[in-house]
């Protein structure tokens, strides 16, 4: 069962429009293409020509797929977008990727802003906000990143189905901005192994789909324990349901959930239509039975909040990223690059080429400075578990909330630093027809009830609409 459900998932970031009998390939889901290949309407060689025609009439637009950071142990490359690992030959398949190889699935990496590189600052320091990949809504809106290709791809139809792998927003950001379903898992739910790295404190890697249903399919493929993600794993075990995921899609998910507003967080978007859009949503989610708990405050004072764990994840995030890129390139069969010093001196000698005039390497130089974890080091780190305790996990625990809702990614920092799930669903458009979504957010483990509530809300909404562009 599992190896059909999986199948259907076809991480296809490769697929050339081939007729199947009457198959409607576009917005295709999971159900829908195994019931097509069940009954003779689908092949699984027409399912790939629609993408790969896809991928070749949209990508030179869109520019979301480029062969990218999740290992996939093939002829494609695992660059993180930069040509400083060009030609490295990865050992195995990413944790992740081996799953769904095993599940049946077709296996060909993450799509990825193609203009970006981890191994570049941009301009919020981690994440691609940007980059030369488009939203395919509206073509100059940003489409977000830095898993901006994987949402792009979904939305356009150039998928069955995405992975994202997310930092601080990174799955939330691009899902809401995209219009499609993106599910940051629990930190260790599903492995980081063979995922080049930013920081294990937070990186996760999880699914955006163009529905809930089907990113679920997805994440019951792809959780559980790794061996060489074994910390991480083996504690975040133990909230894996048996039976799964999918059980939890529910209509009435909704019925009986306490669901906290988080009113500091939509204050930013007062006279627009995408507040007014929001309210009604809230009172759609009392309408299908859950008790809404407005007014609620993670803080005095959410922008101080915030700021606190972003100059607190600043330090923490430079250490551990140069102790972990160093781990990931010395652990590659081969690569022209084994340190990060080799990919800031790289960037030096190719300017032109890795765009050093737009994205510079300060952040890169910075996390070369550091030396370990120190003592600076721990004491962010122990902050940041402070700011998590202290702030959503104590909000939740005293009003004996199921989730919270806030606006889009807004609150990315707030699971990403406890390490804790959100799912983002398309909400609407604004004014000038650009996607947002609305994020259901919780405690570690949290994941089937957010499942339930975020179906349930996806089911009385239905807000998706294919892009026109």
């Amino acid at each position: 069962w599992l190896r059909l459900q999986a199948a259907a998932a076809v991480l296809a970031l490769t697929a050339i429009a081939g007729a199947a009998h009457g198959f409607e390939f576009h917005e295709a889901t999971i159900d829908a293409i195994q019931l097509g290949f069940r009954n003779g309407s689908l092949t699984s060689t027409a399912l790939v020509r629609f993408y790969l025609d896809q991928i070749g009439r949209l990508n030179p637009l869109l520019r979301a797929v480029i062969e990218d950071n999740i290992a996939t142990r093939d002829a494609l490359n695992t660059t993180a977008g930069s040509l400083a690992l060009l030609g490295s030959v990865v050992r195995r398949d990413a944790g992740v990727a081996a799953r769904l190889r095993r599940a049946g699935a077709v296996v060909l990496g993450k799509s990825n802003p193609s203009e970006w590189s981890e191994f570049r600052q941009v301009d919020n320091g981690w994440s691609a906000r940007g980059g030369q990949t488009r939203n395919p809504y509206v073509l100059s809106s940003d489409p977000c990143g830095s898993s901006a290709g994987s949402g792009v791809a979904a939305a356009a139809n150039m998928a069955a189905v995405t992975l994202g792998t997310d930092t601080d927003g990174s799955i939330l950001c691009p899902s809401s901005f995209n219009s499609v379903v993106g599910i940051r898992p629990t930190l260790g739910l599903t492995s980081r192994a063979g995922v080049v790295p930013i920081t294990p404190l937070q990186d996760t890697v999880g699914p955006i789909c163009r529905t809930l249903s089907d990113a679920v399919h997805v994440l019951d493929a792809i959780v559980g324990y790794d061996e060489l993600d074994a910390a991480a794993t083996r504690v975040a075990s133990k909230f894996i349901p048996p039976g799964g995921y999918v059980q939890f899609l529910k209509k009435d998910g909704l019925r009986g959930k306490r669901v906290g507003v988080l009113r500091g967080f939509f204050q930013s978007y007062a006279g627009t239509r995408r507040l007014r859009v929001y309210e009604q949503h809230l009172a759609t989610m009392r309408k299908h039975g859950a008790m809404v708990v407005d007014n609620l405050h993670v803080a005095a004072n959410p922008t101080a909040l915030l700021d606190d764990i972003s100059s607190n994840e600043g330090i923490a995030v430079v250490a551990e990223f140069k102790l972990s890129i160093n781990a990931y390139l010395a652990d590659l069969v081969y690569s022209p690059v084994r340190l990060l010093a080799d990919i800031i001196a790289f960037n030096n000698a190719h300017p032109i080429e890795e765009r050093m005039k737009d994205f510079g390497q300060d952040d890169l130089i910075a996390a070369q400075n550091t030396s370990g974890i120190g003592p600076v080091e721990r004491v962010a780190i122990r902050r940041l578990k402070e700011l998590s305790a202290n702030g959503l996990e104590k909000l939740m625990k005293e009003h004996q909330l199921d989730a919270i809702v806030t606006p889009g990614s807004d609150a990315s920092s707030l699971l990403a630093t406890g390490g804790h799930p959100g799912i983002i669903v398309p909400a609407g458009f604004n004014e000038q027809g650009v996607p947002f979504g609305i994020c259901f957010g919780g405690l570690q483990g949290y994941e089937p009830r957010l499942i339930e509530m975020a179906y349930a809300f996806e089911q009385a909404t239905k807000v998706r609409k294919p892009p026109m562009f």
